[in-house]
């Protein structure tokens, strides 16, 4: 049996003791840097997230009429027929009345009329869906004469309208300047109602436009004769040379004292400065614009639209 000293057994252990200690060290640095590894790896396989921009707001596609109706009334082809006056007629979208003849179309900014034959006026063959301007609103009783003056610009279109049996588009009146007899000239010559002849009528006709005015029969007739109607006949007419068809065109007339012009896209005026207007000045007077269909025929129709409309005096 051989024995060992104790001192080189103290050695042997102390020794054995430092050699677990750096084992377990670096089991623990290997064991560490795997881990770091493997979690690097994570790292880099993770997705990267895409930043989503912020939504863009989206623009409205569609335009509404800037058109003024606080000093119109209109006039419909139904009932006896129908009017829509201030300020009932400023909520013509959501009017159960007006909204089959007279609605936006957001498409275009534009503010529809549309007509066909029906009911019409006491001095009236035709039917209409058309503005009717009142300077005092909800009232008839306040117009202006020429001495005064006044001035209307429409920028519009015929945008569909129906043919006769010969294929012709039929007729529609777009604007007008109507007369009109105070209550003193009502009575002074017998009259039941206000109604004098329109000194301006301004047709869209087969995609041209055509201006009518009243001539007197008799120039030397007295200031009492000529407020009757039958005082009073049509002129030649005037054309005008562009042909407009149905895209938008602007017209502007102008009225004063003894005188009156009206323009086509500022390009091409007639003026009327004549005795007939002259005379003329003893007349009331108040704008129209509008639809007002020029047929009886069954299923005739026209859809005209205005997209811009300003009166001034």
């Amino acid at each position: 049996m051989i024995l060992k000293s104790p001192i080189k057994m103290n050695y042997s252990i102390r020794v054995l003791r430092k050699l677990s200690v750096v084992l377990i060290i670096t089991s623990s640095l290997l064991l560490w840097g795997c881990e770091k590894e493997e979690a690097e790896d994570i790292i880099e396989s993770t997705p990267a997230v895409e930043e989503i921009p912020d939504e863009e707001p989206v623009e409205k596609d569609y335009k509404l009429p800037d058109i003024d109706l606080s000093h119109w009334k209109v006039t419909l082809p139904i009932g006896n027929p129908s009017e829509v006056e201030p300020p009932e007629i400023l909520d013509y979208a959501t009017n159960e009345t007006l909204e089959r003849f007279m609605y936006n179309d957001s498409t275009d900014g534009s503010l529809v009329f549309y007509t066909y034959p029906e009911s019409s006026t006491a001095n009236s063959s035709y039917s209409r869906t058309e503005l009717r301007e009142q300077m005092q609103p909800g009232s008839n009783d306040k117009n202006w004469v020429f001495e005064e003056g006044g001035k209307m610009k429409g920028t519009l279109s015929v945008s569909e309208i129906s043919r006769g049996a010969n294929g012709d588009y039929h007729r529609v009146i777009i604007m007008q300047i109507h007369g009109r007899l105070t209550d003193e000239q009502r009575d002074l010559i017998g009259e039941d109602d206000n109604n004098a002849p329109p000194i301006l009528k301004i047709y869209w006709s087969d995609g041209k436009i055509r201006v009518k005015t009243k001539v007197l029969k008799d120039t030397e007739a007295s200031d009492k004769e000529i407020l009757y109607t039958d005082a009073w006949g049509d002129d030649d007419g005037f054309n005008f040379s562009e042909e407009v068809g149905h895209d938008p065109f602007t017209l502007e007339i102008i009225a004063s004292e003894g005188r009156m012009e009206i323009s086509l896209n500022d390009e091409e005026t007639v003026v009327y400065d004549n005795v007939h207007l002259q005379r003329w000045g003893i007349f009331e007077n108040y704008f129209k614009a509008g639809n007002y269909l020029v047929s009886t025929d069954e299923g005739a129709f026209s859809f005209v639209k205005y997209y811009e409309l300003e009166v001034s005096h």
